[in-house]
């Protein structure tokens, strides 16, 4: 007959042996969540822009939200200098990644896994758009940067200002005309620092809330959340539902996701 008390013990001792090991592991769930991920992302950036850009010349805004017309929008990094305001997006992925600068969506690849992601560049157009808005400035003082951190490989030509890890200082170095005064500078750098909202727990939520929404309206009536293609709306022409509207995956046949119209 077997003792189950004397198991149970035997179980509870080996776990409280090893009891040194739960932490290790809570912190290896948790930095693979992408919370983490974009934490050491952004950090990774924090660091490179300390150790590689004059602090004098070029003045670093960390995690901004700002508001817009229909909620709001969190910018990971913007840099302010007399050579032009830059936006920083940072994508902490790993694996193959697919794109072009019109592409709606790009593709991540790691082995058979495939994901599709939105576009970082029209992304950080909001962003952008956000920016020149609050500032009333020319947009072609202001630049959009992407850079992925992580262990990615780009299978496909991307644009000069999309650069992984530490290249996008290039990107920023390039630039070397001044377009602002030094007093400018420090009037922008004031503007967004009034303009943006509170790090209030609340207000994150709000924004993670609006996020969310947005996703989930572009995933019912824009992407197609199987394939990444464009949906399309079209009528249905024989069945119960003939003449109904209806969202249709533009790569039809070959991916037959639909989504009813409201």
């Amino acid at each position: 007959m077997i003792d189950y008390s004397a198991v149970m013990a035997s179980i509870l001792s080996t776990i409280l042996h090893f009891w040194y090991l739960v932490p290790i592991i809570l912190l290896l769930i948790f930095f693979k969540t992408p919370f983490a991920k974009g934490i050491f992302g952004e950090f990774l950036v924090n660091l490179t822009v300390n150790l590689r850009l004059d602090k004098k010349k070029y003045h670093l805004l960390k995690n901004v939200t700002l508001p817009t017309e229909d909620g709001t929008t969190q910018i990971d990094h913007i840099i302010v200098s007399q050579y032009g305001i830059f936006v920083i997006e940072t994508k902490n992925m790993k694996g193959w990644i697919f794109g072009g600068e019109h592409q709606r969506t790009w593709t991540q690849k790691i082995y058979k896994y495939t994901n599709k992601f939105q576009n970082p560049l029209h992304q950080n157009y909001k962003h952008i758009k956000t920016i020149e808005s609050l500032l009333e400035i020319e947009t072609d003082k202001i630049f959009s940067i992407v850079t992925f951190v992580g262990e990615s490989t780009f299978k496909t030509e991307m644009p000069k200002n999309v650069t992984q890890g530490g290249r996008f200082i290039g990107f920023i170095n390039s630039k070397t005309n001044k377009v602002l005064s030094k007093n400018k500078v420090h009037e922008i750098i004031s503007m967004i620092g009034n303009g943006q909202l509170s790090k209030t727990r609340k207000m994150n939520k709000e924004h993670v809330k609006h996020v969310k929404k947005i996703v989930k309206d572009k995933e019912s009536t824009s992407i197609c959340p199987k394939c990444g293609s464009t949906l399309v709306l079209r009528v249905s022409k024989q069945g119960a539902n003939k003449g109904n509207k209806f969202y249709g995956c533009s790569s039809y046949p070959k991916c037959r996701h639909t989504v009813n119209t409201i």
